[in-house]
Protein backbone atom coordinates (compact mmCIF):
# COMPACT_ATOMS: atom_id res chain seq x y z
CA UNK A 1 0.00 0.00 0.00
CA UNK A 2 1.16 3.35 -0.73
CA UNK A 3 1.89 6.18 1.97
CA UNK A 4 1.76 9.61 1.96
CA UNK A 5 4.83 11.06 0.54
CA UNK A 6 5.86 7.90 -1.29
CA UNK A 7 6.89 8.08 -4.96
CA UNK A 8 4.67 7.53 -7.89
CA UNK A 9 5.20 3.96 -8.83
CA UNK A 10 6.28 4.09 -12.90
CA UNK A 11 3.49 3.84 -15.44
CA UNK A 12 4.78 2.90 -18.95
CA UNK A 13 2.84 2.98 -21.79
CA UNK A 14 3.37 1.47 -25.23
CA UNK A 15 4.33 3.78 -27.30
CA UNK A 16 1.00 3.43 -29.92
CA UNK A 17 -1.21 3.65 -27.36
CA UNK A 18 0.52 6.90 -26.19
CA UNK A 19 0.20 8.03 -29.87
CA UNK A 20 -3.28 7.33 -29.64
CA UNK A 21 -4.07 9.17 -26.49
CA UNK A 22 -2.55 12.02 -27.56
CA UNK A 23 -4.53 12.25 -31.01
CA UNK A 24 -7.66 11.64 -28.90
CA UNK A 25 -6.58 14.50 -26.90
CA UNK A 26 -5.52 16.80 -29.62
CA UNK A 27 -8.99 16.04 -30.96
CA UNK A 28 -10.48 17.07 -28.09
CA UNK A 29 -7.98 20.57 -27.68
CA UNK A 30 -9.49 21.40 -31.72
CA UNK A 31 -13.01 20.74 -30.92
CA UNK A 32 -13.06 23.34 -27.74
CA UNK A 33 -10.78 25.57 -29.96
CA UNK A 34 -13.93 25.50 -32.78
CA UNK A 35 -16.13 27.09 -30.76
CA UNK A 36 -15.40 28.37 -26.91
CA UNK A 37 -18.13 30.48 -26.56
CA UNK A 38 -20.78 27.02 -26.61
CA UNK A 39 -18.21 25.22 -24.31
CA UNK A 40 -17.63 27.38 -21.51
CA UNK A 41 -20.99 27.73 -19.89
CA UNK A 42 -20.98 23.68 -19.61
CA UNK A 43 -17.30 23.84 -18.35
CA UNK A 44 -17.71 26.83 -16.08
CA UNK A 45 -20.82 24.93 -14.40
CA UNK A 46 -18.44 21.76 -13.81
CA UNK A 47 -15.71 23.41 -12.45
CA UNK A 48 -17.61 26.07 -10.27
CA UNK A 49 -15.91 28.69 -11.27
CA UNK A 50 -15.27 31.18 -14.03
CA UNK A 51 -11.64 31.24 -14.09
CA UNK A 52 -11.07 28.16 -15.39
CA UNK A 53 -11.61 28.76 -19.33
CA UNK A 54 -12.14 26.39 -22.12
CA UNK A 55 -8.34 28.08 -22.88
CA UNK A 56 -7.16 27.13 -20.17
CA UNK A 57 -8.34 23.20 -20.26
CA UNK A 58 -7.10 23.48 -23.98
CA UNK A 59 -3.58 24.19 -22.54
CA UNK A 60 -3.52 21.25 -20.40
CA UNK A 61 -4.50 19.09 -23.01
CA UNK A 62 -1.46 20.18 -25.12
CA UNK A 63 1.12 19.98 -22.05
CA UNK A 64 0.32 15.91 -21.64
CA UNK A 65 0.19 15.75 -25.49
CA UNK A 66 3.19 17.15 -25.54
CA UNK A 67 4.27 15.09 -22.44
CA UNK A 68 2.96 11.96 -23.94
CA UNK A 69 5.63 12.72 -27.38
CA UNK A 70 3.76 14.80 -29.47
CA UNK A 71 5.24 17.29 -31.69
CA UNK A 72 3.95 20.57 -28.81
CA UNK A 73 2.77 22.76 -31.64
CA UNK A 74 -0.01 24.14 -29.52
CA UNK A 75 1.66 23.91 -26.54
CA UNK A 76 1.25 26.66 -24.05
CA UNK A 77 -1.33 28.51 -26.66
CA UNK A 78 -1.95 31.40 -24.14
CA UNK A 79 0.24 33.60 -21.89
CA UNK A 80 0.19 33.09 -17.74
CA UNK A 81 -2.73 34.65 -16.61
CA UNK A 82 -4.76 35.32 -19.79
CA UNK A 83 -7.60 33.49 -19.91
Amino acid sequence: MTQPGDPMPGVTLHPADAAELADILTFISDWLERDPGLFQPSLTAIIGHPAYTTQNLRDDLDRFVFLLGGDGEQFLTSEPGEP
